[in-house]
C-alpha cells in the first residue's frame, strides 16, 4: 500500500500562493536552470491524485488550459459543485477522509494530495497525511495563502530526506 503524500511548493515563509492565489513566483534562483528537480521522480510513485476545486480550476484555466497535466492518472477533485466526470477526472462531493481511505485501499502507489490548503489542512487534522514533501522556493512572499493557517496542536515530524536543486530545497518529512 502506498502513502498519502502532500507534495507541493511553498515560499520560505510558508505560503503556497500569493494574496490573489497566484503561483507565478514558483521558480528557483537560476543557479541550475536545467535541473529537473524532484517532480519527475515523485510523479513516478503516484497512482492517484486528490485536489481541491481551486487547484483544479487554476490548472485548467491558467496553468495548463490546453492539456490536462496528469493524463493517465485518475484525479479526484473535491468540490461541492455538481460537475460531470471527465476522462480521468472525477468530482467528489462526499467526505474527504472517506475518499482518501478508499483510494489508499484501491491503489498500491502513492495518493498525491496536490492542493490546496483547505484539502491539506483537513487531511492533516484527521491524521490522513503520511508524508509531507515540501519544495521550499527561495522567495519570501510576506502574505498569501498559508499551507496550514491554524492547527490545534503541535505536530512533531521526522526529516527523512533533503534535496537541493536550483536554489530550491525539498524537505521530506514523516510523522514521528
Amino acid at each position: 500500500m502506498g502513502k498519502t503524500v502532500l507534495y507541493l511548493a511553498m515560499s520560505l515563509d510558508g505560503y503556497i500562493a500569493d494574496e490573489r492565489g497566484g503561483v507565478d513566483w514558483l521558480a528557483g534562483d537560476g543557479s541550475e536552470p536545467d535541473a529537473p528537480g524532484s517532480y519527475p521522480a515523485f510523479l513516478d510513485t503516484v497512482d492517484v491524485i486528490v485536489m481541491g476545486w481551486t487547484t483544479y480550476h487554476q490548472l485548467v484555466t491558467e496553468l495548463s488550459p490546453d492539456r490536462w497535466p496528469y493524463e493517465g492518472r485518475p484525479c479526484y477533485v473535491v468540490t461541492h459543485r455538481q460537475e460531470a466526470d471527465q476522462k480521468d477526472i472525477f468530482f467528489w462531493n462526499g467526505e474527504l477522509t472517506a475518499l482518501v481511505d478508499k483510494l489508499k485501499g484501491e491503489y498500491e502507489g502513492n495518493v498525491w494530495i496536490c492542493g490546496g490548503a483547505s484539502v491539506a489542512g483537513q487531511l492533516w487534522k484527521e491524521g490522513r497525511i503520511d508524508q509531507l514533501w515540501l519544495s521550499i522556493i527561495p522567495t519570501v512572499l510576506g502574505r498569501g495563502v498559508r499551507l496550514f493557517p491554524e492547527l490545534s496542536q503541535e505536530a512533531p515530524l521526522k526529516l527523512v530526506r533533503t534535496e537541493p536543486w536550483n536554489g530550491i530545497v525539498d524537505l521530506v518529512y514523516e510523522k514521528r
